[in-house]
């Protein structure tokens, strides 16, 4: 059952992602280190928080465009869905990793994608960046190069709660 709702959940994703990638994103409001976003795709508006990384570890690979996303779909039921999306697949089934000061959460792969498993842990980690002042995440490329991105925390709240009011 967890695994169907895993498939059809990453299908949804997979085709609004496409459809809100095809539009124009409006830009909210910039919050310090994070930008808040809006757009209107066939499946309905799409709300975000975004940001990119302060460092991209190692140094001398070409790492894409990276980013990290806090997305809410309210005509698919969701809020607040944390994501990360970098410019190069992951390494076929394989996690990544986050450390928020201290607090330590898992995303599983998908491509050039990570998400977390359960919406209950969405919104821990959701909670823990709006408290933490340092996101760091590591993973792994589909070559095997071991990755790692520092992404400042600062505005995310702030970024999260303006995309979130968009989208009421």
């Amino acid at each position: 059952m967890k695994a169907k709702s895993l498939v059809l959940a990453l299908v949804g994703l997979a085709v609004s992602s496409a459809a809100a990638f095809a539009q124009t994103p409006t830009l909210l409001k910039q919050h310090k280190d994070w930008a808040a976003y809006s757009l209107t795709s066939g499946s309905g508006k799409v709300c975000y928080a975004l940001t990119k990384p302060t460092t991209m570890l190692p140094g001398d690979r070409n790492h894409g465009d990276v980013f990290f996303f806090v997305t809410s779909r309210p005509a698919e039921g969701v809020s607040s869905e944390p994501s990360l999306v970098v410019g190069y697949p992951f390494k076929d089934k394989s996690s990544v990793a986050i450390d928020i000061d201290g607090k330590n959460f898992t995303l599983f792969t998908n491509n050039d994608g990570a998400w977390v498993e359960n919406a209950a842990t969405e919104a821990q980690l959701v909670s823990a960046m709006k408290a933490g002042r340092e996101m760091n995440v590591n993973g792994e490329s589909s070559r095997g190069t071991r990755t790692t991105y520092k992404f400042s925390l600062s505005g995310v709240t702030a970024a999260i709660d303006t995309a979130a009011q968009a989208c009421r």
